[in-house]
Formats: structure tokens, sequence, C-alpha cells
């Protein structure tokens, strides 16, 4: 849309209406090219309506199952990202027939940026309850620790995000602009580093777990051992590599600055390694959600961040018995001394 008979920026530097040039607010399609607005393309208004209106369903189904199956932690990390997702994608809807207001921009860098940190946190509290029903005598640190640190680097990540955004919006100067733009990417950086973190605890569990296998928790044997459960770690390492993929692309992204050329001019780029991306991650969180892959255990998998001295050995000391006698825990209440004794 760089017509010569239109006011913008060329090769030979501004041309057209002077007031036009200083005020891009001003702009329409049919007065302005689109070197003075956000991309120099039109976002596309069937691929950003469908990925709208995914995101929409997902939210529905989230809401649907976190209240019929009280998982409120996770539901509250799924229903915090994906509303964003939904009008992130509104705006680049709303860019698309007004490509030079700014506030629509706002609205799409904001609100895609951080949306993802809220649906790592929903990836990060499965694996506690993961830890509890493979058994805590397996894993190197207890549920809870895994759920406060990583927890905490997502909320450090969503904080220098939500502040940078927050700048760079507000910005009236090439330098607050860059230190928006700078934090955001900080954010982003974070974010990576905590997810890979996150795969290597994960990477570490799972090895712990396929060593000792004979010493999984006898409670929930059935359900670790169905596909169904299976089906669902796999697919929460899918959404954890592709949260991952989309976070690498955004670093890329906004290192080269808003005027870049794969950040004003690649739409098909964006709309794979950031839409596509997360469309498949949130795919696995909704499809496979831990409520009905748990099969009902999802609430009993739970853990306290505090536990007194004498209740965590009275719990580990069950936990050995029924280990060395074969006896599930949740039959061990029920047995008389004698009967355990036959059944070893």
């Amino acid at each position: 849309m760089s017509n010569s008979n239109l006011t913008g920026w060329g090769p030979n530097g501004p041309h057209g209406n002077i007031t036009l040039l200083y005020d891009h607010s001003l702009c329409t399609l049919e007065t302005c090219d689109l070197t003075l607005s956000s991309f120099l393309y039109l976002p596309s208004l069937p691929g950003n309506t469908i990925y709208a209106a995914i995101f929409g369903i997902y939210l529905i189904t989230q809401l649907f199952l976190g209240i019929k199956h009280k998982t409120w932690g996770y539901m509250f990390a799924t229903v915090l990202g994906l509303p964003l997702e939904v009008v992130g994608y509104v705006g680049r809807i709303m860019l698309h027939y007004s490509p030079f207001d700014y506030n629509n921009f706002l609205i799409y860098l904001v609100t895609l940026t951080i949306a993802p940190a809220l649906l790592s946190a929903s990836i990060y509290l499965c694996l506690a309850r993961i830890v509890v029903v493979y058994g805590e005598n397996l894993s190197r640190f207890r549920p809870r620790t895994y759920t406060i640190v990583f927890c905490t680097c997502d909320l450090i990540c969503l904080v220098l995000q939500a502040l940078g955004g927050a700048i760079a919006s507000g910005a009236n100067s090439d330098s607050s602009s860059n230190l928006g733009k700078n934090l955001m990417l900080a954010g982003l950086i974070f974010q990576d580093i905590s997810l890979a973190l996150f795969a290597i605890c994960c990477t570490d569990f799972f090895l712990r777990v396929r060593k000792s296998k004979g010493n999984w928790n006898l409670r929930y044997l059935d359900i670790t051992n169905s596909r169904l459960f299976k089906v669902f770690l796999l697919g929460l390492m899918t959404a954890t590599i592709t949260i991952f993929t989309r976070s690498s692309y955004r670093i890329v992204e906004l290192s080269g600055g808003f005027n870049s050329t794969l950040f004003t001019s690649d739409e098909a780029v964006f709309m794979i390694f950031e839409g596509l991306m997360i469309v498949i991650a949130t795919s696995c969180l909704t499809l496979l959600h831990p409520a009905v892959c748990f099969q009902g255990a999802f609430a009993s998998a739970n853990f306290s961040f505090r536990i007194k001295k004498d209740a965590r050995d009275k719990s580990m000391i069950s936990d050995q018995e029924s280990q060395n006698s074969g006896v599930p825990l949740s039959l061990m209440n029920e047995l008389s001394t004698e009967q355990v004794g036959r059944a070893k």
C-alpha cells in the first residue's frame, strides 16, 4: 500500500499531507499508506477471527470443566489467560479495519504478550499433583516446592511483561518506548528460562519414576497405568514445548524493536509461531483437562503447603508400609494387622 499519491514514508523521505504525517490517528486507508501504521500489512481477518473463536470456545469449556470438577487453581490460570488471547486477536481484527489506531495496536501487543505467562501457570500447577500420584518418595523435591518456585517465576514474568506493556502504552518518546520493549523482552526471556528449568525438573522426575517403577504409589496405580493419563502427560509436554517455542519467537521478534522487518512485515510467521503455538498448547490444556485425565483423583492428589511434622512422618510410614506389603494405602486402614501380615 505504498502509493506516492498517499501520505507516508518512502525511500526519499516523507510525502503528502504534513498534518497526517505527524498525527497518524487522523489517517485512513484512503489518505495514508501503511508506512504510517504499526504494520506494513493489514492483519488477516479470517485468520485472526478463527484464533479468537477457538480461544473463546476453550474459555467456555475451561469454565464449565473447572466449575464442574472444582479445579479452581487450574481454572483460575486458564480463564485469565484465554480471555487475553481473545482480546488480543480482537485487537488485530480492529487493526484490519483501523490500522492507524495506536490503541488497537496496544490492545494486541500487551494482551498477547502476557497471556501465555498465565497459561504456563496452569502447567506448573499440574506437576505437583503428578508427583503425588506417582509417589512423593520418588521426587527430588516436595510437590509444594515445584508449585511455589515455578509460580513465583511465572509471577515475575507476568509483572515484567505487564509493566513493560504499560510503559510502552504511555510512551511519548523513543526512550520510553524502548524501555517498555526491553522490560517485555526481559519478561519473555525469564519465561523461557523458567520453562526450560521446568522441563529439566520434569525430565528428572520422569527418569526417577521410570527407574523406580515397583515403588509407585499404589493408591493411584490404576490412574498412572492408564492410557488416558499417559496421553495427558504427553499433552502437558506438548503444551510446554509450544509455549517455549512461542516465547523464543517473541524474544527474537521484540529484540529487533517495533520497527523491525520481522515485527512489521511478516504476518505468516506471527500466525504460526504465536497463534498456532498457543492454539496447540491450549488445545492440550483443554481437551486433555486434568480433572478428566486424573479420573476423579485431581482433588485427592492435592497437597498442603503446611504439613505438621507428625502427620508428615505418619504419612511417610504409611506409604512405606503400603509399598512393602503390596496393599493399596486406601485399604491399609481397613485391614487388621493380621490381615496385612497375610497380605505380605
